[in-house]
């Protein structure tokens, strides 16, 4: 049954929330509890607070911070001023993070003072943009200035609360509701603007089909900088009323530790969450039976664990899906009922209103069961890349069909089945990774002429970067030290695993990088 309010926006979807289960718990962190009610004043108080510094609708705000409530409330008042929500990764450092907040020109970013031991203000200390009005700190702050979120909340007493209310219900569902940065071909990412209706309408079906319930306890462990923990995390338990578990970094044993004291239902993520509880100590002698519903995907999924997935965590409903930032970050979906064969091999069929086609390079539809490039064309495509209408136009053909950049075949039934890219993007992890991206950044490292990245396989993230590495005359090979350096410069998905230095790279008479050949030589070793 569909739940989108009668004008899908996200602000009306949580006052839909609210009025239909004021006392339900919103949000479940650690035992801290959060009721819808709560939640609304608390998210209004943001929203009043942004309209007191001057927050304008379409103006950008940025969230650099980790899944936590306060992540949530942020987002929710900064949609109800209006506003967009540019998230940003927190596995980048300062150099990527810059680029981001300095494309979108963000006014404020929300950050956290201290995850993981990284200083995230402190990486921006000599980049922050000029766009950049205001940093405040949600919690974690390292320096003394540690309540200026607090007494950026209380500026907005200075607003009435239902000046604030009719700003987030004049909300439209064409407004943008979001740029969420994506990685490209050319090396730096692009930032997908997408609006209320479009994610509220493919989450609904994307609700339907999970088949969630107000009473459903959601852990969320996919990130809120990624659509998959954005979108189909905390936008869509909100849709739903129901609960939501946010938890900042994942590990094996608490997360079954709170599957058994917290009783969650609901645990998407990729194939390797799944994998480490498997073979954590304590797996055999959880309490796993509150377990409801799951869907991964990201990386390439063995039948074996999608067995294991009904049988061993006992999850009733086991989905794989298939999407892209660019689409609101869910183009396809398997069935409850798809036998695993089918949830392995497949990532489903093109969700309700959306249409799934493949193309050969000239444009052309092709018949069941040929290979060529995935297309989708629907609602849920975004409506452009941020300030750049030439790759908005390469990206998406004139009749509206988005180019996804992979090869993949329709079986008879309408199931799509991916088989290679015709990007050279890997996954590592659940995460895309872009050669292009890496390899602009490897190249800043003082030692290196030229350098290219490919993806390998691997047996936990399904694969990993290669580098191949051509250093300048008189640099030392030293692969460790490398890798070191990526660490401390890129976000570690990012970070190549192996490494091997060349003395030439392997060029078409195009002057571009013979990837095949690489891949040939990295499957050799």
């Amino acid at each position: 049954m569909s739940l989108l309010p009668s004008i899908p926006t996200i602000p009306r979807a949580l006052a839909q929330s609210v009025a239909r289960r004021p006392d339900h718990i919103a949000i479940d962190e650690g035992g801290a509890l959060t009721t819808y009610a709560q939640l609304d004043r608390a998210t209004l108080r943001v929203t009043r607070a942004l309209m007191a510094h001057g927050i304008q609708p379409g103006d950008l705000v940025a969230i650099w911070a980790p899944n936590c409530s306060e992540w949530v409330v942020a987002a929710l008042g900064i949609l109800g001023a209006g506003a967009g929500v540019v998230p940003v990764n927190t596995r980048m450092k300062g150099v990527e993070a810059a680029y981001v907040l300095q494309k979108s020109r963000a006014r404020l970013l929300l950050s956290v003072g201290d995850f993981l031991g990284l200083d995230f203000p402190g990486m921006l200390r000599d980049r922050m943009p000029a766009t950049i009005e205001k940093v405040l700190v949600l919690h974690n702050a390292r320096t003394a200035d540690a309540d200026n979120w607090q007494r950026f909340l209380a500026g907005g007493d200075a607003v009435p609360e239902a000046e604030a209310r009719a700003r987030a219900m004049s909300v439209t569902p064409d407004m943008m509701s979001d740029v969420l940065f994506t990685s490209g071909t050319t090396g730096h990412p692009k930032g997908v603007i997408t609006s209320h209706g479009k994610n509220l309408r493919t989450m609904d079906d994307w609700s339907e089909v999970m088949q969630l319930v107000p009473e459903d306890r959601y852990l969320m462990v996919n990130p809120f900088f990624h659509a998959m923990g954005y979108k189909a995390g905390w936008m869509v338990g909100i849709l739903n009323g129901l609960t939501l578990m946010p938890m900042a970094v994942f590990e094996a044993g608490k997360v079954l530790e709170l599957i058994e004291h917290s009783r969650v239902s609901v645990l998407p993520g990729p194939p390797t969450i799944y994998y480490g509880m498997r073979s954590h100590a304590n797996f055999a002698r959880t309490d796993l039976s509150s377990l409801r519903a799951a869907i991964t995907g990201s990386t390439s999924i063995l039948p074996e664990l999608i067995e294991s997935m009904r049988r061993d965590f006992g999850f009733k409903i086991v989905l794989v899906g298939y999407g892209l930032t660019e689409c609101c970050g869910t183009a396809a979906l398997s069935s409850p009922s798809d036998d695993a064969q089918t949830i392995a091999t497949t990532t489903g069929r093109a969700i309700r209103d959306v249409e799934i086609c493949i193309m050969d390079l000239e444009g052309k539809r092709l018949p069941t069961g040929e290979q060529g490039e995935v297309m989708i064309r629907g609602y849920n495509v975004m409506s452009a890349y941020l300030d750049d209408p030439e790759a908005t136009r390469e990206a998406i053909t004139a009749d509206g069909w988005l180019h996804s950049g992979d090869i993949g075949l329709l079986d008879e039934r309408g199931y799509l089945r991916i088989t290679d890219r015709l990007k050279d993007m890997f996954i590592v992890g659940g995460f895309n990774c872009y050669p292009a991206e890496i390899e602009r950044l490897a190249s800043r490292h003082p030692d290196v002429a030229q350098v290219a990245i490919v993806g390998v396989a691997d047996p936990c993230l399904g694969e990993v970067g290669r580098a191949f590495v051509v250093l300048k005359p008189g640099a030392i090979p030293d692969a460790a030290a490398f890798m070191a350096w990526c660490r401390d410069n890129m976000a570690n998905y990012k970070v190549p695993r192996y490494v091997e230095f060349i003395d030439a790279l392997p060029f078409n008479a195009g002057g571009k990088v013979l990837r095949r050949e690489l891949r040939h030589t990295a499957l050799s070793r």
